[in-house]
């Protein structure tokens, strides 16, 4: 199944369960995290299934951890091909970043990657392993990271670059990750705007193939990615630069902590909606 490049989707989370399958809102798919659903059985994998017949399913982990030293948990990888059997999702997507540190024990976090060859040769290795047993490419996502390493050998774009190419992925581009990134190394939120769009255009052609918007905290002195709020004005004035860059690509809304009615998240849809068909427009005009 392949998505319209102007599919815009919403993540699923729990407390929308119900709502969403009363009111089958018109959304071009829903987004779900793999990992609350590798249980062989349950209420939740009831409900998913439910979901599956209404709507295209977008399964995005937080667990793979791609980047560990340390390797893949076997176990972890069997679920998930289990899961994507079960469901047959539109996409598979995980993180650029490691989780795992000997012997096995799991981060629980996001933890960004050095950006240089050693760990790129690890990820490839990591992501074909995956793509392999799940008979599928993966989506890879670009993270908010608060430390980086000295190690840095390569600027963030072309290692994705070279992490698709390599590996056959594509790349799930967090728009609000730029933002966040951009802004804890000190940059204004409109220059951070600025070098989210200078990151996107360095990105090689057709790799991007599906698109994060969501909500961050700015508290001051950090800016931490919670995905609690509406999708900020100068990250629309991105996502906007973006699709002008790529051309329409399917996008999801995201909203994970202080969850509000679903109709807040889904005038989010209507407004990323609202860009695709206004560039649309100005493309036959």
């Amino acid at each position: 199944m392949h998505l319209d490049p102007s599919a815009v989707g919403l993540g699923w989370r729990q407390p929308h369960y119900g709502s969403l399958l009363a009111q089958r809102p018109d959304v071009g798919f829903v987004e779900v995290h793999s990992e609350n659903f590798f249980a062989a059985g349950g209420a939740s994998l009831a409900v998913l299934e439910q979901g599956r017949q209404s709507y295209p399913v977008s399964l995005h982990g937080v667990g793979l951890g791609l980047g560990s030293a340390a390797g893949l948990d076997a176990w972890h990888v069997e679920r998930l091909a289990e899961l994507v059997a079960r469901i047959e999702p539109v996409r598979v997507s995980d993180h650029a970043c490691f989780a795992r540190v000997p012997p096995g024990t799991h981060a629980s976090d996001l933890l960004p990657v050095p950006f240089n060859e050693d760990c790129l040769r690890l990820m490839v290795a990591h992501v074909q392993h995956v793509q392999d047993r799940l008979k599928r490419p993966l989506l890879i996502e670009n993270i908010s990271a608060y430390v980086a390493w000295d190690s840095d050998a390569m600027a963030e774009p072309e290692f994705f670059n070279q992490l698709c190419r390599r590996s056959g992925c594509r790349l799930l581009l967090d728009l609000n990750n730029l933002i966040v990134n951009a802004r804890n190394r000190g940059h204004s939120l409109g220059e951070a705007g600025v070098a989210a769009q200078a990151w996107v255009a360095s990105l090689r052609p057709g790799i991007v193939e599906e698109i994060h918007l969501a909500g961050h905290c700015d508290l001051g002195d950090i800016v931490i990615d919670d995905h609690g709020s509406q999708v900020c004005q100068a990250l629309w004035a991105v996502y906007e630069a973006t699709l002008r860059h790529l051309g329409p690509v399917p996008t999801l809304i995201e909203w994970d902590t202080d969850v509000p009615d679903l109709a807040v998240l889904l005038d989010e849809v209507t407004r990323a909606r609202q860009v695709h068909e206004r560039l649309a427009c100005e493309a036959t005009t």
